[in-house]
């Protein structure tokens, strides 16, 4: 059962990679790039800010750090606790699928980008829902399209990825209510 779901994962995958074409290889590069996520992660700092105060900022931002840390940290021991190759290191693989990526690590599941980028977004929408109720969407469609362009650029499989969000998204959810008795612990004073 689990090398036909692995057959599948990598049909999938063939067909992800393969919609893509080269006008649209520059934009994906640029989604992948963790930099390219830095104004989001300015404006949304702002808005933390704004609606928490100081005091309530750093709560969040201690969380976040210990969010994005764990997620990168459990993600790793997946990978090489279960040694799957990424796609772009498979031979038999290499000549159907299209590889865009600047390198190739050793090993995919899961994806540490989907993680944290869904943890990501799962902490920080339901950290902002109450002021700004279409945010936590906006901030699962921007975690799906980071996800989606480690298939493009043949890094991970579907099933990397899908993990990977699963857990960040779970995560994110943990660190959310790690941060709510966070303000009240520490008494903030918008929160």
């Amino acid at each position: 059962m689990l090398d036909e779901l692995l057959k599948y994962d990598t049909e999938f995958f063939l067909f992800l990679n393969n919609l893509g074409n080269t006008s649209w290889d520059g934009f994906w590069l640029f989604v992948t790039e963790k930099w390219s996520s830095i104004p989001i992660y300015a404006i949304l700092l702002y808005l933390i800010y704004k609606n928490y105060g100081l005091k309530g900022t750093l709560v969040v931002i201690v969380c976040v750090a210990l969010m994005i840390t764990a997620t990168d940290q459990i993600a790793s021991l997946f990978k090489y606790g279960v040694r799957r190759p990424r796609p772009c290191q498979v031979e038999e693989l290499k000549e159907h699928m299209r590889f865009v990526a600047d390198g190739c690590g050793r090993f995919g599941y899961f994806s540490a980008h989907a993680a944290s980028s869904m943890a990501a977004a799962v902490f920080l929408g339901l950290s902002l829902q109450r002021w700004y109720k279409y945010l936590p969407f906006l901030l699962l469609v921007w975690a799906a399209i980071t996800g989606y362009s480690r298939i493009y650029l043949g890094v991970h499989y579907p099933l990397d990825v899908v993990s990977g969000m699963a857990f960040g998204g779970l995560t994110g959810w943990l660190f959310y209510l790690l941060q709510k008795w966070g303000q009240k612990r520490f008494k903030t004073q918008k929160a």
